[in-house]
């Protein structure tokens, strides 16, 4: 609604014309609450009425029809609010009955009664048509008050009724951003997405990812480790062997021993190649090399089908970022070529509202999903060890997207 511009960014003591803009935004918004109020207020006169006369059917059929409509109302209040602060809403869980049929009917009612979330719906239909009312119609209000002066003065040809009007015009523009601020978060903060209860959550989630880094930290470890024993080390280890026989034979045998020597530097050649292999899967050296966008485009150059590219980064990241990045792009990449049966695929990458976000689709047959073994899962985890995310699109048929979104401030 505001764009990138929330309710808390709206300066309060600056007169321009975004400014003007923004205010009538919310007098539009405010004015939805007065009428979203109506509703409120009927939803819950109909629900409190409901509940005691739901033992017979009259009741039971009003529950089920006011219940509902009190949680899409609930979601409504609360897609406005979070436009308006330019926050990120959570959807309530709502507790589900079990029974199905004709018995989930009479069951229903048991379960609402029982759920939380259900009395939220109920607590918020009242705050709606009442504190939430009045502060809606203090703001719509606010210019009548301008408006009522201008009349009263051009009726009674008083320039004593005009005195007034600064300090309406004053009040309108302070106290409408601020008193619609008041109701988004006054509405969030009745269903848990208060400050406390964001920090509680996103304590949570980082514990989580903490824990998450530390286990894919663990498994890279013993990874690397593995590749280290089974390839370089075992090269090494038959390289000093030859080396060894080589010396016995030196004097005995000069062809064996030349042979063995022969060996043993073909022996360094492919552990010096293991090593590198280990070394590119922590860091790529085209990361160190041309940076993230030119790495993107040498994978993307790579590949057995057309990849177009389209890429604009202003600045350079920090290393781990880039790396996970990478390598996000590259399964998405190798399940393209793997999986999709496309003809071809494209990368946008580049920075959009704070976040560096990549985009790796396809014209394939879809049905890509993350889990299941897939690899797209153990990047989703690495990603959120930056609080990153990355979101699958791929319905049957095509067309597939992949998106990867992390905080540039990481």
């Amino acid at each position: 609604m505001w764009g990138k511009r929330g309710l808390r960014r709206i300066p309060l003591l600056r007169f321009d014309e975004a400014g003007l803009r923004d205010r009538g935004r919310i007098w539009l918004l405010e004015l939805a609450h007065v009428f979203l109020a109506i509703a409120c207020l009927l939803l819950f006169i109909l629900i409190v009425v409901g509940w005691p006369t739901s033992t017979v059917l009259v009741g039971l059929l009003l529950l089920h029809l006011t219940v509902p409509a009190a949680a899409a109302l609930g979601r409504a209040h609360r897609s406005l609010a979070g436009m308006a602060l330019q926050q990120p809403v959570e959807v309530p869980e709502y507790k589900r009955t079990r029974t199905t049929g004709l018995a989930a009917v009479w069951g229903r009612p048991w379960t609402w009664l029982q759920d939380p979330r259900r009395w939220l719906d109920l607590a918020f239909t009242a705050f709606a048509c009442t504190g939430g009312l009045v502060i809606s119609v203090a703001v719509v209000a606010l210019p009548g008050l301008a408006i009522t002066h201008i009349v009263l003065a051009a009726v009674f040809q008083s320039f004593w009724w005009l005195l007034p009007l600064t300090l309406d015009l004053a009040l309108w523009w302070i106290l409408t951003p601020l008193l619609s601020m008041v109701r988004a978060i006054t509405t969030l903060a009745m269903y848990g997405n208060s400050l406390a209860a964001q920090l509680e959550r996103r304590v949570a989630a980082v514990s989580e990812s903490r824990a998450e880094s530390i286990d894919h930290s663990a498994a890279e470890i013993r990874r690397i480790e593995r590749d280290l024993h089974d390839g370089a080390q075992a090269r090494i280890v038959s390289l000093g062997m030859n080396i060894g026989l080589a010396e016995e034979l030196l004097h005995r045998d000069p062809e064996a021993a030349a042979a063995l020597l022969a060996e043993a530097r073909k022996a360094t050649t492919e552990a010096l190649e293991d090593l590198r292999g280990v070394v590119r899967s922590i860091h790529p050296p085209v990361l160190a090399d041309r940076g993230l966008g030119g790495a993107v485009e040498a994978l993307a150059v790579q590949l057995s089908l057309p990849v177009s590219t389209s890429i604009t980064l202003e600045r350079a990241l920090p290393a781990p970022v880039e790396t996970a990045v990478y390598f996000a792009v590259a399964e998405a990449l190798a399940n393209v070529v793997k999986h999709a049966q496309a003809q071809r695929a494209w990368v946008r990458l580049g920075f959009q509202g704070g976040w560096l976000r990549a985009e790796i689709g396809d014209d394939g047959v879809g049905g890509a999903v993350i889990g299941g073994g897939s690899g797209l899962a153990g990047v989703a985890r690495r990603l959120r060890a930056f609080d990153g995310t990355l979101e699958i699109s791929s319905p049957a048929g095509g067309p597939t997207l992949v998106v990867v979104e992390v905080p540039c401030a990481s």
